[in-house]
């Protein structure tokens, strides 16, 4: 779970069962009749149902919520509670804890998994890609006026921001500030739809020149952040924008991100 999809808000409820192996199947079904009640719920982020390895009588169910107050007023007074509650009645007299918890600081990633950084070729390959790109920038018709008077070493603020968001170094944090600081650099610009597009296409064509990985997973994860971080330029030049509150940079994983809400 990324930060964007579960914020300080959300609370995580774990459910502890002990099933006797004879009742596990009848459990595991109750469960696969129950989720789709629990999934339809505006409150709940996702969930997740494990078994130990160890000792198969053990089973826990982790459900994050929007929040606890979300679930006990919200999930539990709905239409859908009965529903889920009565395929999972046989085993409500089975479960050893029924806990809310909230996430602490000490959290992070393992590397079993590369960043979207470590996989496009660290800070070298967005180098490349910031240079490529706005040499095509600043020759294109559209997209020249938009960058008129653009600083020198602006093509390298942006790497460090892509690289940052991608799971590289916070180096544009510490240096340049958070997502705030970027937003405001759109204020007022007037950012067009045919330039969000220009702009779109160009870096793409970038990617391709620079060499940064092709395969789909990678282009798809590069490309769902081009579209998501170029509307919020466009949202944030016009004449109703506000500014947001003071947020971090995104950090972008392979999975989605949630919709955008200030």
């Amino acid at each position: 779970m990324t930060a964007e999809t579960a914020g300080a808000s959300t609370t995580v409820e774990y459910i502890r069962y002990r099933i006797p192996e004879a009742r596990s199947a009848e459990f595991l079904a109750a469960y696969t009749r129950a989720a789709p009640h629990l999934a339809a719920s505006p409150h709940c982020v996702d969930y997740e149902l494990t078994r130990c390895e160890e000792d198969f009588a053990h089973f826990i169910l982790r459900i994050t919520w929007t929040s606890t107050e979300d679930h006990l007023q919200g999930f539990r007074t709905s239409d859908l509670f009965p529903a889920f509650l009565a395929e999972i009645r046989p085993f409500v007299g089975d479960f050893e804890e029924m806990r809310h918890y909230k996430a602490t600081s000490v959290r992070g990633e393992g590397s079993a998994v590369p960043t979207l950084y470590e996989w496009a070729g660290g800070a070298e390959a967005f180098s490349r890609l910031t240079d490529v790109f706005y040499a095509k920038v600043l020759r294109d018709d559209l997209l020249a006026p938009v960058f008129a008077g653009l600083a020198p070493e602006h093509a390298a603020h942006v790497a460090l921001r892509l690289a940052e968001v991608f799971g590289g170094p916070a180096t544009y944090s510490a240096t340049q500030g958070g997502h705030s600081h970027m937003v405001a650099k759109h204020f007022g610009r007037g950012i067009t739809e045919p330039q969000r597009r220009r702009w779109v296409n160009l870096i793409q064509d970038a990617a391709d020149e620079a060499g940064l990985p092709t395969d789909a997973e990678f282009r798809s994860a590069f490309l769902a952040y081009v579209e998501r971080g170029t509307r919020l330029a466009v949202y944030f030049s016009g004449p109703d924008a506000e500014p947001p509150a003071e947020q971090p940079v995104p950090k972008w994983g392979w999975g989605v991100a949630p919709p955008y809400r200030g």
